[in-house]
């Protein structure tokens, strides 16, 4: 099976409002944090939280505000 290439940069940037988005719906339907961190928006929001973490949170971060703001919402 081909490995498929790394995203750049720029790729990462421009998906980050989807990876928040899809991470955000995996928590709404209840999904463990597990099967959560098997996903390709985790992967993509580690890798650019590695590269610039200035400016962009850990997943772990993520997760416990989103979680958190689904709790609030229910």
């Amino acid at each position: 099976m081909p490995v498929a290439p790394k995203p750049t940069i720029g790729e990462l940037e421009a998906g980050y409002s989807g990876c928040c988005k899809a991470l955000r719906l995996l928590i709404r339907e209840g999904r463990s944090i597990e099967a959560i961190q098997r996903t390709v928006a985790w992967e993509r929001l580690t890798l650019l939280h590695k590269c610039l973490p200035t400016r962009y949170k850990a997943p772990d971060y993520l997760y416990a505000l989103l979680k958190r703001e689904a709790s609030q919402a229910a």
